[in-house]
């Protein structure tokens, strides 16, 4: 079976692009799933990653669900019970593997992102988009509702009413709406896209490999902890930073008035 994935690391920046065109990069009746919770365990072990670009061949970005897998469930052989698990065992471990992923994310998005694949892209830290993006909340179009975790991502991507507008309209939006509303934080042309999103990876993979994946952790537990507990973890983390030679090298640096080396 050929890879969902295409994979290509350069340096710290590791870049993942949905490469099933055929299927407008669809994220079921496939090996996406799979494919990204193996991706995820990788970058995890490998220290020298600071950044991950996601994004798609061909002129989308993700149509989401596959329709046609879709249509299998319709059978009434199937059973809730088994679509259930279905949904627990296949697309829901993508934003399970890409929330708990430590290292910064990056959706370069180049097309349409319809359903999951809008969630896919609201799964990543930061979003930029060429201006042939669209972006949709669509389930309810085709009568189901988002089960890939799209009502926890949206509506911290946009806030709750533009999120329930888009959940209850299903209707698309075009890149410069998203720009407008903050789903997106660059908006680029199509062949400037990937170059911006390198760019960007780039000014992130200048810093501390270690740092980076604290403060990624600080900011996911702050959208959960009151301010307590957060200042509590924050004064652990730090005591860590404090002690690596990436801190001690970066105060150096700015003693010396020269740019830090960092490991």
């Amino acid at each position: 079976m050929p890879k969902f994935l295409n994979i290509q690391e350069s340096k710290a920046i590791i870049t993942l692009t949905m490469n099933e065109p055929g299927t407008r990069n669809a994220l079921t009746g496939n090996s996406a799933s799979e494919e990204f919770v193996n991706v995820c365990s990788y970058i995890h072990s490998q220290k020298s990653i600071k950044a991950v670009i996601v994004t798609g061949a061909g002129p989308t970005f993700s149509a989401g669900g596959n329709l046609k897998d879709m249509k299998k469930m319709l059978d009434d052989d199937i059973p809730s019970e088994v679509i259930r698990e279905s949904y627990r065992q296949g697309i829901q471990r993508i934003p399970l593997a890409l929330y708990n992923l430590e290292v910064p994310t990056i959706a370069a998005v180049n097309g349409a992102a319809i359903g999951a694949g809008c969630d896919l892209a609201c799964m990543c830290d930061i979003r930029i988009a060429s201006d042939k993006a669209t972006f949709a909340e669509s389930f309810v179009k085709v009568g189901i509702i988002p089960g890939d975790g799209g009502a926890w991502f949206l509506p911290r991507a946009v806030g709750m009413s533009k999120a329930a507008e888009m959940s209850f309209t299903g209707d698309a939006i075009d890149a410069k709406e998203a720009l407008r509303i903050g789903l997106i934080s660059q908006l680029t042309t199509a062949d400037t896209l990937l170059e911006a999103a390198k760019s960007l990876a780039n000014r992130i993979t200048c810093n501390p490999s270690l740092v980076l994946r604290m403060t990624k952790r600080l900011l996911r537990e702050g959208q959960k902890q009151n301010l307590e507990s957060l200042l509590e973890l924050s004064a652990d983390l730090q005591s860590i930073a404090h002690k690596t030679d990436d801190h001690r090298e970066a105060v150096h640096a700015f003693l010396e008035k020269r740019k830090p080396n960092f490991q």
